[in-house]
């Protein structure tokens, strides 16, 4: 019997048409099926990947602020008052008048000022500082503080990449080591008008560019970090010494070139233009030397300075600054052999070495040395990848520890701001 058309075909015999997508909508009109485009719906798995790294570091930086609220209230203070505290001046000031204007009340470690003493900071942070203020209008501490936490924030995602990109790393091991450098011992510097951030982002992603052999892009960001901060001379040395080896092996052709060509021009730069400011090649060092102390000396005033503290215990700071030079060392030893094994990318391991010995190896302001120690978050790596595999075991436990870590680190910051009387 013929079939009408009412009577639908059998399955073997039906008609095969285009398939449709799920993310279509079909209809049929006259002339067939019709396939209207529905919007693609966000893959919230991806979004939420996509921010952990902002939202685990502006969570830590978040709760350890309000610590500091509390600890400055507590104490008759003012965030606002603390925010720019000692250097923060400092910064703030250049970013007002530049240089040649800086506000005379300002002085060295010594209480003196000569024309020559602005020079010892570094003009990168506070020009993004003025540039931000200038676009915005914001007063210049919102700008500062608006800056420090926009830079930690790059700098949370460089960092995250880097957990991500070692031997036996992970995403979940990215997101504790972003923890661990938003909860270092002085991490509070991460809110306040500082360099170090800016300083921290710049190094970074240089190194997560380092790893990726992206030449270019890792001798920009060191350029950049050489106008930030003297620790650049860190970063430095390990780009040239990685590019060298690059070059050496025959890798990559002639890009390593272009970052040895790259990386001294904002650290030598600048010192350059401090030497010919004050007539002397050595300027800035000087400058330094003779306003804050600050000289190579391998090391004889810190251990001078430990041994005096761990002798007397005079404050809580100090045996604090004392607490995390030794677990700096203990890092370092860590780091060490996980470098050995293959397990840390020794450009990671050298960067973090050189950035401690810097530290532990110059005199100048002492208690300065717990916030020095900062931009030297890649020794946290091997300590990062353990945390995330316990993790995979035992969770509230590896958890506990984290929080533990943010609770110490929220505290002592909180302190060596709101009730500690000295700079930091």
């Amino acid at each position: 019997m013929p079939q009408t058309r009412d009577e639908p075909l059998p399955r073997s015999q039906g008609v095969r048409g285009p398939a449709v997508s799920p993310d279509t909508y079909a209809s049929r009109g006259r002339r067939g099926v019709t396939t209207i485009p529905l919007p693609a719906l966000p893959a919230a798995p991806v979004v939420r990947a996509a921010l952990a790294p902002a939202a685990v570091y502006l969570s830590v930086r978040a709760f350890a602020t309000a610590v500091l609220v509390l600890l400055a209230d507590a104490n008759g203070g003012r965030l606002d008052d603390r925010l720019d505290a000692w250097d923060g001046h400092w910064f703030l000031g250049i970013a007002q008048g530049w240089y040649s204007d800086v506000p005379l009340g300002l002085v060295d470690a010594g209480g003196a000022r000569t024309a020559a003493t602005p020079l010892a900071f570094f003009p990168g942070y506070p020009a993004v500082v003025a540039t931000v203020r200038f676009v915005t209008g914001m007063p210049m501490l919102t700008a500062a503080v608006l800056v420090t936490v926009g830079a930690g924030v790059v700098a949370a995602y460089g960092i995250a990449r880097l957990g991500r990109a070692v031997p036996g790393g992970s995403a979940r091991a990215g997101l504790v080591l972003v923890a661990l450098f938003a909860s270092a011992p002085m991490a509070v510097v991460l809110s306040m008008a500082y360099s170090e951030a800016l300083f921290c982002a710049g190094a970074a992603w240089c190194l997560v560019f380092l790893l990726e052999r992206r030449w270019v892009a890792a001798g920009v960001c060191c350029l950049a970090a050489g106008l930030v901060r003297p620790t650049a001379w860190a970063l430095l040395i390990v780009v040239v010494a990685a590019a060298a080896v690059a070059l050496w092996k025959r890798e990559d052709g002639t890009r390593p070139w272009a970052a040895i060509a790259l990386a001294p021009v904002g650290l030598l730069g600048y010192l350059a233009w401090v030497g010919a400011r004050t007539g002397s090649p050595t300027g800035w060092f000087t400058v330094q030397a003779v306003g804050w102390g600050s000289r190579v000396d391998g090391g004889q005033a810190t251990l001078r300075w430990a041994g005096s503290v761990l002798a007397s215990g005079p404050s809580i700071f100090e045996v604090g600054t004392i607490v995390a030079l030794a677990g700096a060392a203990v890092l370092l030893v860590v780091g060490l052999r996980d470098a050995a094994a293959a397990a840390l990318p020794w450009t990671l391991y050298c960067y973090g070495a050189i950035v401690v010995a810097m530290d532990v190896g110059s005199a100048g302001v002492m208690v300065s040395k717990a916030r020095l120690l900062l931009p030297a978050f890649t020794l946290l790596v091997p300590v990062a990848v353990a945390l995330a595999k316990f993790a995979g075991r035992r969770r509230v436990a590896a958890a506990g520890i984290v929080v533990g870590v943010v609770l110490a680190s929220a505290w002592f910051g909180g302190y060596a701001v709101a009730i500690w009387p000295a700079a930091i």
